[in-house]
């Protein structure tokens, strides 16, 4: 994709998507400013960039304080701002039966609160310059319910309705917002997530990740590199006709019948 003379902030680059589609970016050509909670991590995705090509600001998405410094911070790269892509997501591993409503609230805060935080403050920007991209980042638990993850599906479940209220209201300032919604992808939140499960089956993470995606169509795990390709397709003018648009990046999960999935486990494997 052609990025030449964009800037892009992206939250959550500190590992994952994020980082990802912060080296996409740049090989592509687009300056970028990156954001994360975590500076070590974020001095990990930096340290992996040309120099030159990036600016890091760390911080909170959930913390309004924060983001007004993010943007102002990716303003001095050419006192605009092109793309927004809201990576940025927590997912904590173990059951949210009973737990705490912090638990929900924090969720909930991050996931779907931070991304309206920073499309509440880039758009003026976007709306100045007459033009914008916005990608954020969802889940296939947005659309597909997990057993036990009713705070993350409904988080990435209200940011798939965000984007889409974004797309319809500031379409006609030439602001486009796309969301992205992947399945199983191999990130170090969701390894986190599968490590106990495999440890209690005795098994290897690569085997858990196999029974996960053995009634996909493609059978396998995506990369946070697959995630970025598409990142940047959104981001670039080749998806100029595309706003609203839910993008379901899952290897076909989400297209099998739960029940024709669990019949077949009754015939011999072929």
């Amino acid at each position: 994709m052609d990025l030449d003379g964009k800037v892009a902030l992206i939250t959550g680059a500190g590992s994952g998507i994020g980082a990802a589609t912060a080296r996409r970016f740049v090989a592509d050509g687009a300056k970028i400013c990156i954001i994360d909670i975590r500076p070590d991590m974020l001095e990990q995705t930096a340290s992996s960039l040309p120099r030159g090509s990036f600016v890091v600001w760390p911080g909170d998405v959930s913390v309004l304080n924060d983001v007004e410094n993010m943007v102002e911070h990716a303003l001095t790269i050419e006192d605009r701002i092109d793309i927004l892509v809201n990576s940025a997501g927590i997912d904590p591993s173990g059951p949210e039966v009973n737990a705490d409503i912090s638990y929900w609230q924090k969720i909930h805060e991050v996931n779907l609160t931070g991304p309206y935080l920073t499309m509440r403050t880039v758009i003026p920007h976007m709306i100045k310059a007459g033009r914008g991209s916005i990608v954020n980042i969802s889940s296939l638990s947005g659309l597909r319910y997990i057993a036990g993850r009713a705070a993350y599906s409904s988080s990435k479940g209200g940011l798939i309705s965000l984007s889409q209220a974004v797309a319809v209201e500031y379409g006609p300032f030439n602001i486009r917002c796309n969301v992205i919604c992947p399945g199983g992808i191999k990130t170090p939140m969701f390894e986190n997530n599968i490590r106990p499960l495999a440890q209690m089956l005795g098994k290897d993470l690569e085997w858990v990740f196999a029974k996960f995606t053995s009634f996909s169509p493609l059978r396998r795990i995506g990369s946070p590199d697959e995630i970025a390709s598409i990142c940047s397709f959104l981001a670039s003018e080749d998806s100029s006709l595309l706003t609203g648009g839910v993008l379901v990046a899952d290897g076909g999960t989400s297209i099998v019948d739960a029940n024709g999935a669990a019949i077949s486990t009754v015939f011999p494997s072929r």
